[in-house]
């Protein structure tokens, strides 16, 4: 079985591709919730950044990417905010699929809100916005995180919380 590669420096296309996804989702969620009034969106928006915020400060601190350029960008954004973490403590970190949940919540929002309005005044564009969003969401993702990021990422080897739980055995 040959090894996979790992990057050291991811290159800026799939940094540039997997930020791309996760923006589109965030302006589509937004979008969808700027149905309620635009106060619905600019709280959805700063959800999204407290999620991004919890991710650096919980996650990318203790990386081996901190400081350098993974799939996502973050980890030079990372070493910017904040102090560098303890590498083994990413790698002793237990995920479950409840500690996930306000992950999620960044398309779960948007798609029961997309259901009221759609309950309250029906638009096909609607549908395709909350379609848009879930594809991305679940899709987007998938395809970022399987084929570009976490398939050529060295933490993973090095050891991983999230692949230990997304791991197919």
């Amino acid at each position: 079985m040959k090894a996979t590669k790992t990057y050291e420096k991811f290159p800026a296309w799939i940094v540039l591709l997997s930020n791309l996804v996760t923006i589109s989702i965030y302006a589509t969620g937004a979008y969808i919730l700027a149905g309620f009034g635009i106060i619905f969106a600019v709280l959805y928006l700063l959800y999204c950044l407290w999620i991004e915020l919890k991710v650096l400060r919980g996650s990318c601190v203790d990386c081996y990417y901190y400081g350098k350029v993974c799939g996502f960008g973050k980890g030079m954004l990372c070493s910017i905010l904040f102090k560098k973490g303890d590498p083994q403590r990413f790698v002793e970190r237990e995920l479950s699929w409840s500690s996930l949940l306000p992950d999620f919540m960044v398309v779960i929002f948007p798609i029961i809100g997309g259901i009221i309005l759609l309950v309250r005044d029906f638009s096909w564009l609607l549908v395709a916005m909350l379609a848009v969003v879930v594809i991305l969401y679940l899709g987007g993702n998938a395809v970022i995180r399987g084929r570009f990021a976490c398939k050529y990422c060295k933490q993973r080897e090095i050891g991983c919380p999230a692949e230990k739980l997304f791991r197919k055995e």
